[in-house]
């Protein structure tokens, strides 16, 4: 079962990505023309922030040390060096507030 965190109010994300921390994992949120998703923000294949890569084909983001490739919908590693996939995280948005689903 999920716990529902509040992350930001809709109105103050930063552009198409942020990050936050909860229970010391970071959790990249990510803002796609159908609406927001979240994943685990160290890449499954080495210790490198996702959030600080680029988005292609406009849901997948590559990561900036290696290029491998994760769908930010599903966390699923689309492309290698990555064979791990990384955490998905629920998202909503009620009363004008982003809040991520995480375990308890």
């Amino acid at each position: 079962m999920a716990k529902w965190i509040d992350v930001i109010p809709e109105s103050d994300f930063p552009g198409d990505r942020t990050v936050v921390e909860y229970d010391g994992e970071l959790i990249a949120i990510f803002k796609l023309d159908d609406g927001y998703y979240a994943i685990n923000d160290e890449c499954s294949h080495a210790e490198a922030s996702l959030s600080e890569g680029e988005i292609v084909e406009d849901c997948k983001i590559e990561c900036p040390m290696h290029g491998a490739l994760f769908d930010i919908r599903s966390g699923k590693n689309v492309g290698f060096p990555a064979v791990i996939p990384v955490k998905s995280y629920p998202v909503k948005v009620e009363k004008g507030m982003i809040m991520v689903g995480v375990d308890e």
